[in-house]
């Protein structure tokens, strides 16, 4: 079978863009895991800085850490859907150009 070439923001079905295709799949588990949720949340803590780049690295690493939080509600293609739109964003000059 033979993947069709589409352009990312052709406007088609989400499974036909390239892009959206390199989201995980919602089918994985992440077991609650306290520990690995403090060391992402404490290295969120350090990178966190002046920087727009370190506040979004912060940002991801405290979603990803969300993870395997029992009480945290995100998936993979949450965090990657979030992550693809900030680097749009960004991309296009931010929202106050």
């Amino acid at each position: 079978m033979t993947e069709e070439a589409v352009e990312p923001d052709s406007g088609g079905e989400s499974g036909d863009d390239p892009d959206w295709q390199m989201a995980p799949d919602s089918d994985v588990e992440f077991p609650a895991n306290d520990e690995r949720v403090r060391v992402l949340r404490e290295i969120a803590e350090d990178v966190y800085g002046e920087s727009s780049e370190s506040r979004q690295l912060s940002a991801i690493l405290y979603r990803v850490s969300d993870l395997y939080d029992e009480e945290g509600e995100t998936s993979p293609e949450e965090i990657y859907l979030n992550v693809r739109h900030i680097m749009n964003i960004k991309e296009q000059g931010g929202l106050r150009r």
